[in-house]
């Protein structure tokens, strides 16, 4: 029986998620020996459900405090939730990371931490270096996310603006043995850029995060710069002691959900395309995944239909508009434009945690009739990208996809699904 391609493709994004999920890959992950007493620490979307888990396995003594993205959180019993905001911080996230630090600042060899980490953490964790305010960072954060820089350079600007950030936390937790287990939402899967890598070595200087701000025309104030000048503002290199107990576990990759994905598709009876995680210009993004399917559709290269091109990782929006969406409708707008309802076309963009930006929804659906659609409504696709308005676009087609928080994040996902030719 032929799928709904509609279908398909949602099914394929709660596969993707689901690959993801804590529920799904922690247990496996911790510790043999689950008796005795254990400090349970996390930032990230995913860790009010990473903490679920460790307080259903954990055998001896727990507690702890893990801070999630506000409607993340969970119900957990030992382990104290506490909600903060992304991307841009606030105080809770700061009032967070302060008791964070103070829970493990005075440890001794034989105790243990679990660190859960997943993408979120860099602004929920947010601690200012000495020095500096959350005004300081937050208008740093706000800038960088309108640059068009990649989630590496952010990263590299946070960790030296924080006292947290860049392996600091694993150095307030020495000598204690630390377990970080972390959810993947950065292409490379780096652990020093996952959530700015609390708990490992970072190689990026304050001299690079100077050259980052330079390049993207950031203007910051004159004490941001004499800390990231002073040599205090530097992070934890490789090679430090306070790194020796320090132990880093990769739980789940944006890899692993697309070849969830993949093993969904070849099941329904598609051949899948995995293009891997990639970063760039949203709407450049979609221009290049537009001319592998009209190549698809056109020539059947670089395969045949009915097939599905899978991709991940985290572009970027250099906002120019006042509309509203992320940048999986960006994508999927761009897309649209692209392809203008080349037939058998079907698109879903979404974000694994959930929320496209900071907008309600997950990401949207393009169908071949999307344009065609649009145009009856009198919209434009080309307007509407000039406007960053993604959001607008497909919620007037009915074809944005709400999930509410996931619990999880390995960043964007995205599929098109082209039908075989009609004989």
């Amino acid at each position: 029986m032929p799928h709904d391609p509609q279908t398909l493709l949602r099914e394929l994004f709660a596969t993707a998620i689901a690959a993801a999920h804590p529920r799904q890959v922690l247990a496996d992950h911790l510790p043999a020996d689950r008796s005795g007493r254990v400090i349970v620490i996390g930032a990230g979307k995913a860790a009010a459900a990473m903490a679920e888990v460790v307080e259903r396995e954990w055998q001896g003594e727990l507690a702890g405090l893990v801070v999630t993205r506000y409607g993340h959180g969970a119900a957990c019993q030992r382990i104290e939730v506490v909600e903060a905001a992304h991307p841009v911080p606030d105080d809770a996230g700061e009032r967070v990371a302060r008791r964070v630090l103070e829970l493990v600042g005075n440890l001794s060899e034989s105790d243990r931490v679990i660190f859960l980490l997943s993408g979120g953490g860099s602004s929920l964790l947010a601690l200012p270096a000495e020095g500096l305010t959350l005004a300081d960072k937050q208008a740093v954060n706000k800038a960088l996310l309108r640059s068009g820089a990649t989630i590496g350079e952010m990263n590299c600007v946070r960790k030296h603006l924080s006292a947290i950030k860049g392996g600091r936390l694993a150095r307030a937790c020495w000598p204690a043995t630390v377990y970080t287990y972390a959810i993947s939402d950065v292409p490379g899967d780096e652990a020093t850029v996952i959530a700015s890598g609390p708990t490992v070595a970072d190689p990026t200087t304050s001299a690079e995060a100077l050259e980052i701000l330079a390049r993207y025309r950031i203007e910051v104030p004159a004490h941001v710069r004499a800390w990231l000048e002073d040599p205090r503002s530097e992070t934890v290199k490789p090679g430090d002691p306070c790194l020796a107990r320090s132990h880093f576990q990769l739980i789940a990759t944006p890899q692993q959900a697309l070849e969830a994905a993949a093993a969904k598709v070849r099941a329904a009876g598609y051949t899948p395309l995995i293009l891997g995680d990639l970063e760039g210009e949203a709407r450049e993004v979609a221009k290049v995944h537009a001319g592998i399917a009209r190549q698809i559709v056109l020539h059947g290269q670089p395969l045949a239909a009915p097939c599905v091109i899978l991709s991940g990782g985290e572009t970027t929006v250099t906002v120019r508009g006042n509309g509203r969406g992320g940048r999986n409708a960006e994508f999927l707008l761009a897309l649209t434009e692209s392809l203008k309802g080349l037939p058998g076309v079907y698109a879903l963009a979404g974000d694994t945690d959930g929320i496209d930006g900071s907008e309600d929804n997950a990401g949207a659906l393009m169908t071949p009739d999307s344009h065609a659609r649009a145009q009856a409504l009198g919209l434009s696709a080309r307007t509407a990208l000039d406007d960053n308005d993604g959001y607008g676009y497909f919620a007037a087609l009915d074809d944005l996809i709400v999930t509410g928080p996931t619990r999880t994040n390995v960043n964007d996902f995205r599929a098109i699904l082209i039908e075989a030719p009609a004989p």
